[in-house]
């Protein structure tokens, strides 16, 4: 399916957050994820279902100023 990350439209086989998670191999903290402008708890990420065209913003924590 094509959904779109962080403005840029991506093909994933992943079916929920927790996979996209781990396709991309994001850290297992300092991480912030928006579908659709709502902020998805990352304890529920497993269960979040992705669908077609889902607008996903994802949000790393960085050190420094």
């Amino acid at each position: 399916m094509k959904i779109n990350i962080n403005n840029q439209e991506v093909e994933t086989e992943a079916q929920n957050l927790q996979q996209l998670s781990e396709s991309l191999s994001l850290p297992s903290g300092g991480v912030a994820v928006a579908v659709n402008n709502r902020m998805i708890p990352r304890q529920k990420w497993g269960e979040y279902t992705l669908s077609e065209g889902d607008k996903v913003v994802i949000i790393q924590a960085t050190c420094g100023g």
